[in-house]
């Protein structure tokens, strides 16, 4: 993901652990690397509605990615 979105690795990383803040750009990137929105990233699930998957790890096979 963090090659998709062009941002260091280790920069995801401290961004997982909650040791750093990202700016909205970075959140676009994110998104977009996630082929999403940024309003996904927000989205909170609503009273007796499944949480999210989460994304496995590793990168995408290149189908996939853009």
């Amino acid at each position: 993901m963090a090659v998709d979105a062009e941002i260091d690795r280790t920069y995801v990383s401290r961004l997982e652990r909650g040791l750093e803040n990202p700016t909205v750009a970075v959140l676009e990137r994110l998104a977009k690397a996630l082929g999403s929105n940024i309003e996904e990233l927000f989205k909170v699930p609503r009273a007796g509605e499944a949480a999210p998957e989460p994304l496995r790890g590793g990168r995408h096979p290149k189908k996939y990615r853009k």
